[in-house]
């Protein structure tokens, strides 16, 4: 059995099975019991030796309004290839939106017609199709200053679209760039550079049985004031009274 540990691990243990088919079967001379590795059932752990909480939450009811009635928690707490694929997704469908609503105000005034007209002042100048208005969009948004394309004077819907979108893009900087800076900011990787003995022990202290393990920080900055608590987990359980009958069965006619 020791040759069997050192070849497959703990994680299996040594069974005695017949050597083939039903249990029921006679054994003949030279067949002895056979044994068997079979996979052994693992205990699962209440806290991972990473540091990650091996807890589901279930029967919540509706987790998904839950989740959405506190969305810039929920979009800190997502992951990092999910925080930048917001990031990303939602400044273009922004940039998007607002570069169709220029060129949507250039076709209803029959600017991209009439842009070459000496005479004809537009909207915007130098709007001929949507690239150019993407293109002026992003100017204006990323506030590097006109140059070739400009608003003019004549436009009122221009103007209002133009306050619209000053006020939209803060608000989008303001939840986006917040949602990173805090997802940044936060220490949850700190957990990484502090170390746990791997195993755990119980000796004598006092008098009294203890636990007892480890704790370092790969760190060179020391902790102030570092607290550390621990919690016991035990798992109740009863003790139910069996009754115990031996049934006599007789076969008819016997």
């Amino acid at each position: 059995m020791s040759a069997l540990r050192r070849k497959f691990g703990d994680d299996y243990q040594v069974v005695t099975t017949s050597s083939s088919g039903s249990g029921l079967q006679p054994q003949g001379p030279g067949q002895g019991p056979q044994q068997q590795l079979v996979p052994k059932k693992k205990r699962q752990r209440f806290v991972d030796k990473n540091g990650r909480c091996n807890v589901q939450h279930g029967n919540l009811g509706s987790e998904t309004s839950r989740y959405l009635s506190d969305l810039f928690t929920t979009l800190v707490d997502l992951k990092w290839r999910w925080n930048l694929f917001i990031f990303i997704l939602t400044y273009t469908v922004a940039w998007l939106f607002m570069a169709s609503m220029w060129w949507v105000i250039a076709y209803t005034r029959g600017d991209l017609n009439k842009a070459h007209v000496g005479n004809y002042t537009p909207c915007v100048a130098n709007v001929y199709n949507f690239p150019s208005a993407f293109l002026f969009f992003i100017e204006t948004e990323a506030t590097i200053g006109y140059g070739y394309r400009y608003i003019t004077d004549k436009c009122p819907e221009g103007i209002i679209l133009f306050l619209f979108q000053s006020i939209l893009g803060s608000i989008v900087d303001a939840f986006l760039i917040g949602c990173m800076f805090i997802k940044m900011s936060q220490p949850k990787k700190r957990a990484e550079t502090l170390m746990f003995s791997e195993h755990a022990v119980i000796s004598m202290r006092d008098g009294k049985l203890t636990l007892m393990f480890r704790v370092g920080n790969l760190r060179n900055s020391h902790m102030v004031s570092a607290q550390i608590r621990c919690k016991l987990l035990k798992v109740p359980f009863r003790t139910l009274p069996i009754c115990l009958e031996v049934w006599q069965i007789v076969e008819e006619g016997a």
